[in-house]
């Protein structure tokens, strides 16, 4: 497609409900925001294991019309070793400026103060199957492990899952980062939460 083709095209473009409900919980883990002319537009950038194929599968079907190129894989180094990453990039768009001026103030990703507006349980499916898993294979608890986000995010984060969704959480210091903690008490509510919108692949993470 022409590149005046595709700016039409773009003009076109929408946002679902159920596409702004899945921004939010991929900003909130792996997914990234990419502006190319100083915040005018956005493109939404995902990128995974090749191993989590599936699930970017389950995301560009969910963006498809979004996307010019279907996910590639990548080949990377890291620390040596050979990666190999699968994604995919959206259209840039003024439709995602919103975003991009709430999560990221200065280059950093934040946890902007109006999240108890955004988040949904499928923003938190999301997020979970991005960053989450069980503590361990003995324990009935729930991690989230977000590193990328400062003290004062977290507690943000922290707040609104009690008001909103009656979690009661806790934020624990993991190596360099700090993690949610979701316990033994709040774990099967936090479960029956995000379930319905967990994919097959990933319900290994639940169980």
């Amino acid at each position: 497609m022409r590149s005046n083709k595709i700016e039409e095209y773009k003009r076109h473009l929408r946002l679902t409900k159920r596409q702004r409900e899945v921004i939010i919980g991929l900003i909130l883990g792996d997914g990234h925001l990419e502006t190319q002319n100083g915040g005018m537009t956005y493109r939404l950038k995902i990128e995974h294991s090749v191993v989590q194929k599936k699930y970017v599968d389950m995301l560009y079907a969910e963006f498809s019309e979004w996307v010019g190129t279907k996910p590639v894989t990548r080949n990377k180094y890291s620390f040596g070793k050979k990666v190999v990453s699968y994604g995919f990039s959206t259209y840039s768009s003024g439709q995602l400026r919103f975003y991009g001026q709430q999560f990221y103030r200065s280059g950093s990703k934040i946890i902007p103060p109006i999240i108890k507006k955004l988040i949904s349980p499928l923003s938190l499916a999301v997020w979970f199957m991005d960053d989450g898993s069980k503590k361990s294979p003995i324990h009935k608890s729930y991690v989230i492990h977000s590193l990328g986000f400062a003290k004062n995010d977290l507690k943000i984060i922290q707040r609104v899952l009690k008001e909103k969704f009656s979690l009661f959480v806790s934020i624990h210091r993991q190596y360099n980062g700090l993690r949610i903690y979701i316990p033994s008490e709040s774990a099967d509510k936090f479960k029956k939460l995000i379930e319905p919108y967990v994919i097959p692949s990933m319900r290994y993470k639940l169980d």
